[in-house]
């Protein structure tokens, strides 16, 4: 069934008609992205955003939750949403794509991982897989952290407690945030603490800490630590109604290390998220020409020289 959904979203993009013109509709100008919370996304969608505004479109980003975000998709409130991490949403975006009121493009990133994670001296000192957990539930306090309450891997997590999987039926989930989360791990590794928690990448807990991510949770998370790949979603009809913009979003790729750097200057260099996604973008121009290739600015003037003048200032 998994492949057959991922099958599906990616089989969309190459039928996606994007006709050439020169210029879009007014009602294209307002582009509407939901940001779900996380760093990640909230770096993709700033870096977007700065894109879209030097092309002369006035983006704009809601902080919804998942599941809110697919509705209000549905109910043409939302055009945008760059954080369809698959296959761990697969569940979220399933009816959705069912229904046919969101198309799927990208992978906008891949190479990600998602599952759990616990300090490298708590690993050295025998926690390696999902099934060693049990056996150092003191150390643990029988605690997993996750993030925010509503999230798909919050669920699943405490799916895994429900059915005891791996022993961990007298465990807790410590839902918060992913801000809460990063404060209770770094609290845990200043005091040689143990803690095993929600870990991905791309994020700068990778670079910070000195992390392990654990095996064994392959029927939870999906091989490979959770490999992931992260798609961009637009509402049914965006495509037809704004070709332009919808060609840069097909053409949208972003890159471990893009997402690790700018997400470091937002959560560990108090860099307001568009100031750390345009600082990064002014140090790496060369990475916009792809995402250009077949757009041009609002109203039909060629995109690049737009971008590039408003990201050299």
């Amino acid at each position: 069934m998994l492949k057959y959904i991922l099958a599906l979203g990616i089989g969309l993009l190459s039928t996606i008609p994007v006709p050439t013109q020169a210029a879009e509709p007014e009602s294209c100008r307002k582009v509407r992205f939901s940001d779900v919370g996380w760093t990640d996304i909230t770096s993709t969608t700033s870096t977007a955003s700065i894109i879209l505004e030097a092309l002369g479109y006035a983006p704009e980003s809601s902080m919804l939750s998942i599941s809110v975000t697919y509705a209000s998709m549905k109910n043409k409130d939302i055009d945008v949403y760059l954080g369809d991490w698959q296959p761990s949403m697969v569940a979220d975006r399933k009816p959705y794509l069912e229904d046919k009121s969101i198309v799927v493009l990208g992978p906008n990133l891949v190479g990600a991982k998602y599952t759990f994670a616990v300090p490298k001296y708590a690993s050295e000192g025998g926690v390696k897989d999902f099934a060693d957990l049990q056996k150092f539930a003191d150390k643990f306090d029988r605690k997993i952290y996750g993030i925010e309450a509503g999230n798909n891997a919050n669920r699943m997590i405490q799916e895994m407690i429900d059915k005891n999987d791996f022993g961990l039926k007298d465990w807790t989930l410590v839902e918060s945030s992913e801000q809460g989360m990063l404060t209770a791990v770094d609290r845990a590794i200043r005091d040689n603490k143990w803690i095993v928690f929600l870990g991905w990448e791309p994020h700068p807990m990778n670079t910070k800490y000195q992390i392990s991510y654990l095996t064994g949770g392959d029927a939870t998370f999906g091989p490979n630590f959770g490999g992931a790949e992260v798609f961009t979603n637009l509402r049914t009809g965006f495509t037809q109604e704004c070709p332009n913009v919808t060609r840069f979003f097909q053409n949208l790729r972003f890159s471990l290390e893009m997402e690790n750097e700018i997400m470091d200057a937002i959560l560990n260099q108090d860099a307001e998220p568009k100031a750390a996604a345009e600082a990064w973008l002014k140090a790496h121009p060369a990475v916009v020409k792809p995402w250009l290739e077949g757009v041009t600015t609002f109203d039909g003037k060629p995109a690049l020289d737009a971008v590039d003048g408003a990201i050299k200032g």
